[in-house]
């Protein structure tokens, strides 16, 4: 973070041209990189010169028409406003997980707080949704990057190591769940696993949830039958052969003790609930999206486990 010093120090050492620099930080969604670029809602640009700025003003004209605004700012603000955007984000995750387990202890539904403060115009209801913890590149990287750049000019970010913490022992949230679910017989255990990917629409599984989640239940004993629609492949280079790689979801919970939802992908969304019941042994769901109503859960006789939820 912030090397614009060492680029231009490198830079100066391998010619006497001169040059001008700009940082121009992306804020592209994984799995809609493509929109996102050809439609953004904002563009940040750090510029050192005015040429510069001219320069990269005709550069994205064609992309802001809609009258999106081109930020231009200096270079270390540019920065600082790519990791602090990501690192906002991360917040509000690991905020929402925190509060989600306080419902738990207090006995509210975390879906109804979502809506009550996401209706506040100041708060908004992006990035309010409780889950098994934030992963990808961008959130995990940036966060860290900002604690260390903090040290690295003598500050602790408190803050955002707050947020990492939270966020790291949120991604142990579904093995506990599941865990207490099944007691002593998770070691016999076989569990279904909907959700590969860190996020829907995506076949990253860095820093994914699932990871976490898969290792512990191999390392309990367990046997895991998995499914994404798109991340079956970076699966095998984690697990190889150690999980079973199922054809579809429901393929995943056939003779399974228990089901965990990890990633949110339409798939999952409305599934034939009579059909999982007549495959799976024991109908006992973790569901770590919130994607099923607890009320139906229960009218059909399934154990459900959300988060910030009664059981």
């Amino acid at each position: 973070m912030l090397f614009r010093s060492k680029v231009r120090r490198a830079i100066e050492a391998e010619t006497d041209t001169p040059f001008y620099l700009c940082s121009n930080p992306e804020f592209l969604k994984e799995g809609n990189a493509v929109e996102d670029f050809m439609k953004p809602d904002r563009v940040v640009i750090g510029v050192d010169s005015d040429e510069a700025r001219d320069v990269m003003a005709r550069l994205y004209h064609p992309f802001v028409r809609t009258g999106n605004p081109v930020l231009f700012m200096d270079i270390a603000s540019a920065e600082v406003t790519k990791y602090a955007a990501n690192a906002m984000l991360a917040s509000r995750i690991s905020f929402m997980n925190q509060v989600a387990q306080f419902c738990e202890l207090v006995g509210a539904d975390i879906e109804s707080v979502r809506h009550g403060i996401a209706t506040d115009s100041r708060i908004g209801s992006a990035f309010l949704f409780p889950g098994p913890g934030y992963g990808g590149s961008c959130f995990p990287k940036d966060v860290k990057a900002l604690i260390r750049s903090g040290k690295d000019k003598g500050m602790d970010f408190d803050l955002l190591q707050a947020v990492e913490d939270v966020n790291a022992r949120q991604k142990q949230v579904l093995f506990a769940k599941l865990r207490a679910a099944l007691a002593a017989d998770l070691p016999s255990a076989t569990v279904a696993v909907w959700g590969l990917a860190f996020k829907a629409e995506t076949d990253d599984m860095r820093e994914s949830p699932a990871i976490p989640l898969i290792e512990a239940l191999l390392d309990a004993g367990a046997t895991v039958r998995a499914h994404d629609p798109k991340a079956e492949q970076s699966a095998r280079e984690l697990f190889d052969d150690r999980v079973y790689y199922a054809s579809g979801p429901y393929d995943a919970v056939t003779g399974a003790d228990a089901l965990v939802i990890v990633t949110e992908w339409l798939i999952y969304r409305n599934p034939d609930f009579e059909r999982i019941l007549s495959l799976m042994r024991r109908p006992v769901i973790i569901d770590g999206r919130n994607l099923f109503d607890p009320s139906r859960m229960r009218a059909l006789g399934i154990e459900h486990h959300g988060i910030g939820r009664a059981s």
